[in-house]
């Protein structure tokens, strides 16, 4: 019965409005098949809706899932019984507005009951009013809870981090964790080689330099214009970390071994002046797709894209049985810890057996990857983890495992510690044949 009410409510809110897609995608992701970004991208392909509307949509979709544990407590204490899934989610997008966003309590109550099930509304409304009124007593209810459900989190994570970096510096991690990421677009020198922001169409006061990295401008809103024009991309520098590391020539034969969706590819491709033989590797056609898209926009044509399994034997026409590189790009799949401010509901999907599992695949595309290297040649690995698992001691591993290498250099970002999101990267130089 409730099932075929779920069902109608779903095609009643084919053209709804924020609200009612929000809930719906909430109990898409709920079956636990798809990532929030997959999702919300699939609502916005199946309905028009104004930029306001996407806006709006977008903040409370993922503000429900990054403070998702926190309205849950809440709602446990409004309605101690069980409730029905549409229904929590709906409760869930009543708390988020009133608690966290900047919305008449009146509008956030009634738009909220709206969407409900009809036969639910009396409850949401009877709920969200109690919360309004009793919000500080609320507030210091969830004070009173544990880290892991004041900041959001599951209680192993926030007990890695609190081991590892302290009480106080793994609280402002998960504050970060829980406040949209900043934008960061970096200008792209290969179509744009000597103009500066305002040349671009970006007027004082959209954007600022990043101290870090002297192409890189912290803006206040996407620059169209010149993203569609390939005049630059929207690139964290987290994400220059390991391409700078690398520190390709021109002339060098150079591998990105995990390239999609091609903002280092690209980073790589200006830093080799667009000369020499750059191979971008993926192994999803989807991604590969969006890979090609994003290198050619940006003007890197000296990139060979490669649809391919890295950690399989290449076939003997690949680009990859045509000699050995000079330097390797290895950026690995991994947990995605330093990025969980973007990829808001990675904290919800991972389990503690990830970071026994992530660093043996990370160790198969080391030892494939040296296989490839020039004796003297540079592999840089690196992840968007925080996680020393995946980091510094699956480095310590590689060079237990193939003396042929040897350790020159690491960076890190932290997101609680820097103006970026988390990563590491790490330089090998394989030693030079005797």
């Amino acid at each position: 019965m409730l099932g075929r009410a779920v069902e109608r409510h779903k095609t009643n809110t084919m053209t709804g409005s924020s609200r009612q897609l929000c809930v719906r995608a909430l109990l898409e992701w709920e079956k636990g098949t798809t990532f929030s970004d997959e999702i919300l991208h699939s609502v916005f392909d199946r309905h028009s809706i104004s930029p306001q509307d996407r806006a709006l949509l977008m903040e409370l979709f993922f503000g429900v899932l990054r403070r998702l544990r926190s309205l849950d407590f809440w709602i446990s204490e409004l309605r101690p019984a069980a409730v029905d899934p549409l229904t929590r989610n709906a409760l869930r997008l009543g708390l988020y507005q009133i608690f966290y966003m900047r919305i008449p309590t009146h509008a956030a109550v009634f738009e909220t009951v709206g969407v409900a099930l009809p036969r639910a509304r009396g409850l949401v409304n009877a709920c969200l009013r109690r919360a309004v009124r009793e919000c500080e007593s609320l507030k210091i209810a969830l004070a009173a809870q544990s880290c892991a459900v004041r900041f959001s989190t599951q209680d192993f994570l926030w007990k890695r981090w609190e081991d590892r970096f302290g009480l106080d510096a793994a609280a402002r991690l998960c504050e970060i964790q829980n406040v949209p990421s900043e934008s960061f677009f970096r200008i792209n020198r290969l179509r744009f080689p000597e103009g500066d922001a305002s040349s671009m169409g970006l007027s004082e006061g959209e954007y600022t330099p990043v101290d870090s990295h002297p192409d890189v401008l912290r803006v206040s809103g996407i620059p169209r214009d010149a993203l569609s024009g390939g005049l630059g991309y929207m690139q964290d520098p987290s994400t220059l970390l390991a391409p700078d590391l690398l520190d390709p020539k021109p002339g060098e034969r150079v591998l990105d071994a995990c390239a999609a969706p091609g903002g280092k590819t690209a980073y790589i491709a200006q830093k080799m002046a667009n000369t020499g033989d750059l191979i971008a590797c993926e192994i999803f056609a989807s991604r590969v797709a969006r890979l090609r898209e994003n290198v050619n926009r940006l003007g890197a044509s000296m990139v060979r894209v490669l649809e391919a399994d890295f950690l399989m034997p290449p076939e003997a026409d690949s680009p990859l049985m045509e000699g050995l590189f000079d330097r390797i790009l290895l950026d690995v799949p991994c947990s995605n810890t330093g990025v969980i401010r973007r990829r808001v509901d990675v904290r919800w999907r991972l389990t503690e057996e990830d970071f026994i599992r992530m660093p043996v695949q990370q160790l198969a595309f080391i030892r494939r990857a040296v296989s490839l290297l020039k004796p003297g040649g540079v592999l840089v690995y690196s992840t968007c983890s925080i996680e020393p698992e995946e980091n510094q001691q699956v480095v310590q591993q590689a060079l237990a495992l193939f003396p042929e290498l040897e350790f020159e250099a690491e960076r890190i970002a932290l997101p609680h510690c820097d103006v970026s999101d988390g990563a590491f990267a790490a330089r090998l130089r394989r030693r030079p044949s005797v």
